[in-house]
């Protein structure tokens, strides 16, 4: 067992112990339904072979087909993509959408690859795959340095093999083939929904706070540019390549601009450089991690000044990280529900590919609001019920969920 994935139990072992689990229902939560490894070889421009490592695990679907990511990225492992998978569960459980979890990636850096290259690899990969995927059975769409054009190579190599055009294989896909309006904003406005309804219900309203956003991609830029709509001030926001901060709010649009001209936020006039470590450590009311794992931990926890925490990355906070913010009466939204919003959507895209009909994107931004909301109260609810964190509350919620789904369905022998 991983040492991620080994953390990331904790969380769910303790959820089933609160609700007095059914032991027997419990085993087959706890561990993945499918995990498969596949070599991935590839003819490089060159002419040279080279064979990638890929990934793609399927942990639970009792409630509906698969659903999940693929990734590209030098650090992908087994471990990595079984947890991610996990997440995926729980986090389709606490939005209440009829799918499964899924993850899926190839360890490589797509950086050192033409662009014929990361085709050529990504169509072999589906290749490799393609007995697990499909609309009834696993439903991929992009993660980590996977965009709409590559679920586009997807499409096409599915169709190809099913010898009829099948878009809804993928969700994430450019609009024009089967994608969905809203979807590229759908994590961020998620995110911007979590941060408005905490403040409700903790006092802190979104349109008189203050924010800190760590991660300035497609999550952390449009998360960043709808809280500031909402009339909150964004004092910090960083990149890869680090961070920038001024007290008096930062211009989000302008920093969309520099991002888009230079591929960095960091030196943006008007604003003085920090580190993404010490943009974690800020005196704010909300932080949001949006970048990668593992970002607050037990060694930089007791630093943490943000009032409340909304995760937008998958697995911002480590286990040990998330005692001691309880213990100093942080309040955290967990990743399960605050960066929901684009598996919903998502959802909505395979919904339509599937009826042939496509919706308004005020309508879609209307059903994602609704489903974010319900479930936010849901976890509310539940946390409040078991006077447990949120994070414990949307843990208890999901694994009720598909435990009480498990059980209905009984045991195929």
């Amino acid at each position: 067992m991983g040492k991620l994935f080994e953390d990331a139990l904790k969380r769910v072992d303790a959820a089933a112990d609160r609700l007095n689990l059914d032991e027997n229902i419990y085993k087959i939560l706890r561990k993945p339904k499918k995990q498969v490894i596949v070599s991935v070889p590839v003819e490089m421009d060159d002419g040279s072979i080279k064979v990638f490592d890929g990934y793609r695990v399927h942990y639970n679907v009792a409630m509906g087909p698969a659903k999940g990511g693929i990734r590209f990225h030098p650090n992908v492992t087994l471990d990595e993509v079984k947890t991610l998978a996990m997440w995926m569960t729980w986090k389709c459980a606490v939005a209440n959408i009829p799918y499964g979890g899924a993850k899926g990636g190839i360890a490589v850096d797509p950086k050192k690859l033409s662009k014929k290259e990361l085709e050529r690899l990504t169509r072999r990969y589906i290749a490799e795959i393609i007995d697990l995927i499909g609309p009834d059975i696993d439903v991929p769409a992009p993660d980590v340095n996977t965009n709409p054009e590559i679920m586009g190579w997807i499409v096409d190599t599915y169709s190809m093999h099913m010898r009829r055009t099948v878009t809804s294989v993928v969700t994430g896909k450019p609009v024009f083939l089967g994608g969905s309006l809203g979807r590229k904003e759908a994590t961020g406005r998620g995110v911007m929904l979590m941060v408005r309804e905490a403040g409700k219900v903790f006092g802190l309203p979104i349109e008189k706070s203050t924010v800190a956003v760590q991660g300035f991609g497609n999550v952390g830029s449009i998360a960043a540019s709808l809280i500031a709509r909402q009339g909150a001030k964004v004092v910090a926001l960083s990149d890869v390549n680090g961070g920038i901060y001024n007290k008096n709010g930062i211009d989000v649009d302008a920093a969309l601009k520099k991002v888009a001209e230079t591929g960095t936020v960091t030196g943006l006039a008007g604003t003085q450089p920090i580190t993404n470590e010490e943009l974690l450590e800020l005196n704010v009311d909300y932080l949001v991690p949006a970048a990668l794992e593992n970002q607050i931990t037990e060694k930089n926890a007791d630093k943490i000044q943000a009032k409340i925490i909304v995760e937008g990355a998958n697995g911002p906070t480590t286990t040990k990280a998330d005692k001691i913010l309880h213990d100093r009466g942080i309040i955290l939204i967990p990743d399960i529900l605050s960066n929901a919003g684009g598996v919903t959507v998502s959802y909505f895209e395979w919904v339509q590919d599937r009826e042939g009909y496509f919706w308004k994107e005020s309508v879609v931004n209307e059903r994602l609001e609704e489903i974010m909301v319900n479930a936010f109260k849901d976890v509310y609810g539940m946390s409040k019920k078991y006077n447990e964190t949120m994070r414990m509350g949307a843990y208890m919620l999901a694994i009720k969920r598909v435990a009480d789904v498990t059980k209905a369905r009984g045991i195929y022998a």
